[in-house]
């Protein structure tokens, strides 16, 4: 079996991969991008990682199945592996993966309220007591989105003693519940959300109806020195728009561990600005997860090896 990992990004992702499989009977080829097509076509197993999947790219290979390594498929053309009859599987966010990534969410937010860069800056320039830090206790912290990681990160939110909100296209009444919310609202409802929260962390999936869905008119909503919080996909948020608000100073920060293009320019302007903290799409990449996560695709890859469907499909 020829398994291909597009792109060499998260490169603890391979070695984890072949301790699982059986020796000697899979080769697992990494391409950086070069000659992407030509090695499609001589690959059993896509991992397409970062790459975006499109039709072209399908129509290159002779490949049976994507199997992306975590949940996120949406740089996957699923139309048009349906037409070649590709199977398509992902990993599903719970478990080792949502903890993980929640107890990355709660550095960035403290990261943010603690003003982390400034602090390591004035260990080096020797001052003593500054920057001013803001405690999390008793902030207003909004879950846009409420899924799998936005239930860890609650979890984890209610011991520092938050009033928790959250925004949900689902039941509202029985989210309250399940998220022991103070409050809770419907996607229409937005704004009252917005209007209330400190700190608002995206939770949500990127798709055509979320592209963008942190618009202008999202943060101006959000009260002056708010802060924002994405570890989820960099295209939910509108790249000007939060630009401006960082700017201005009415966002009063931003922590990203995803960005609207990957990995992002190290110039990028948005790295310039003091308030932005960046980490570089780790929130996910931890010793359990990853575990968790290699399990499952080399699991996918020995039912490919049976013909059988993977687990978890999408196409």
């Amino acid at each position: 079996m020829h398994i291909l990992f597009c792109g060499d990004c998260f490169p603890a992702s391979h070695s984890l991969l072949k301790e699982r499989l059986p020796s000697g009977e899979d080769q697992i080829l990494v391409c950086d991008g070069a000659d992407l097509r030509k090695a499609l076509a001589n690959c059993d197993v896509v991992i397409p990682m970062m790459t975006i999947l499109d039709e072209e790219l399908m129509e290159a290979g002779s490949f049976r199945l994507v199997q992306q390594w975590g949940s996120g498929i949406e740089g996957v053309d699923l139309d048009a592996a349906r037409a070649r009859s590709v199977w398509v599987a992902n990993v599903p966010a719970s478990g080792s993966n949502a903890d993980s990534v929640a107890e990355h969410l709660l550095l960035l937010i403290l990261a943010l309220l603690r003003q982390l860069p400034e602090a390591q800056a004035n260990v080096q320039n020797g001052i003593l007591g500054a920057p001013l830090g803001r405690m999390l206790a008793g902030r207003t912290v909004c879950l846009y989105g409420l899924g799998a990681t936005a239930r860890a990160l609650a979890r984890r939110l209610r011991v520092f003693g938050v009033r928790l909100v959250g925004i949900t296209r689902e039941q509202i009444a029985e989210k309250k519940e399940e998220f022991q919310l103070h409050d809770c609202f419907s996607a229409s409802e937005r704004t009252k959300a917005l209007a209330q929260s400190d700190i608002v962390v995206l939770c949500v999936r990127l798709g055509p109806q979320t592209r963008g869905l942190v618009d202008a008119a999202a943060l101006e909503a959000m009260p002056k020195g708010a802060l924002l919080v994405n570890a989820a996909r960099g295209g939910l948020v509108d790249y000007r728009a939060i630009e401006r608000a960082l700017r201005s100073g009415h966002l009063a920060g931003a922590a990203l561990d995803v960005f609207w293009t990957e990995p992002i320019a190290p110039q990028d302007p948005l790295l310039q600005l003091p308030n932005v903290i960046a980490t570089p799409h780790v929130a996910g990449v931890t010793d359990r997860s990853y575990a968790e996560i290699a399990d499952a695709v080399a699991r996918n890859i020995e039912r490919l090896r049976c013909g059988e469907p993977p687990l978890n499909r999408a196409a």
